[in-house]
C-alpha cells in the first residue's frame, strides 16, 4: 500500500490514535473506583453465589489456569521474544515494562478500596489485572488482529469466572479487567502501533 503524507500506508488506522485508546483508560479507571465502592469491604450476593457454586462444583477451579502465574509469565516471554525478533523494539520496551505498572498499580488500588477476602486484601485482584495486560499485550503484537481479540477476549473471560468461583469474589476479577483493559489503551499509545502490525515494516517506509 502506497504511504500517505502522513507516513502510514493508505488503509492502516494508527491504534495509538484510536477514540478508544484514548478514551478508555479515564473510563476504566472510573468504572474501577465505582465497582470498588459499590461492592464496599465485603461481598455482594453475585459473589456470594459464585463462591457457593465453585465450592459446590471444585472441577471450575481448572478454569484458574488462565490466570496462573506460569501461563501468564510464559506468554509475557512471548510477546517479547516476538517483538525483539521482529524489531519492534518500541513494543517491546512498553511490553517489558507494563506488567511491573500493572502490578503496582493493583498493589495500590487495593490498599485504597481495603476490601479484604480471608486475610488478604482483594479489590481489584492482582492476578487477574496481570492477565489482562499481557493478553491485551498480546493483542497488541498480533496488530489487533480479529483472530486475537476473539482469543484473548475468551480466555479474560475464562480467568475472570475462574476467579470469581474459587480465590476472589467476582466482582474483584471484573474490577481488574477495567484496571488491567485500562492499562493496555496506555501501552497501545506508547507502542504507537498501527493495524498493520505486524504485516507492513514497523517504521512505515515501505514504497
Amino acid at each position: 500500500a502506497a504511504p500517505r503524507p502522513g507516513g502510514l500506508p493508505q488503509g492502516h488506522r494508527r491504534l495509538s490514535g484510536s477514540v478508544v485508546v484514548w478514551c478508555w483508560p479515564v473510563v476504566g479507571l472510573a468504572l474501577l473506583t465505582l465497582l470498588g465502592l459499590a461492592v464496599g469491604k465485603g461481598s455482594t450476593a453475585l459473589d456470594d453465589w459464585f463462591q457457593v457454586a465453585g465450592a459446590a462444583h471444585p472441577g471450575v477451579g481448572r478454569l484458574l489456569v488462565f490466570t496462573d502465574g506460569r501461563v501468564t509469565l510464559t506468554l509475557w516471554a512471548l510477546v517479547l521474544v516476538v517483538a525483539a525478533l521482529r524489531r519492534q523494539w518500541r513494543l517491546a520496551a512498553v511490553a517489558a515494562v507494563t506488567p511491573f505498572v500493572a502490578i503496582a498499580t493493583a498493589r495500590l488500588a487495593k490498599q485504597a478500596f481495603g476490601r479484604w477476602k480471608g486475610d488478604a486484601l482483594a479489590y481489584p485482584s492482582g492476578h487477574t489485572t496481570l492477565a489482562v495486560v499481557v493478553l491485551g499485550l498480546a493483542v497488541l503484537a498480533a496488530g489487533a488482529a480479529t483472530w486475537a481479540v476473539v482469543a484473548a477476549l475468551a480466555a479474560a473471560v475464562l480467568g475472570v469466572l475462574g476467579q470469581g468461583f474459587t480465590y476472589h469474589y467476582l466482582t474483584d476479577a471484573v474490577g481488574a479487567v477495567f484496571l488491567g483493559t485500562a492499562l493496555v489503551c496506555v501501552a497501545a499509545w506508547a507502542a504507537g502501533l498501527d493495524r498493520c502490525q505486524p504485516r507492513c515494516d514497523t517504521g512505515h517506509t515501505d514504497r
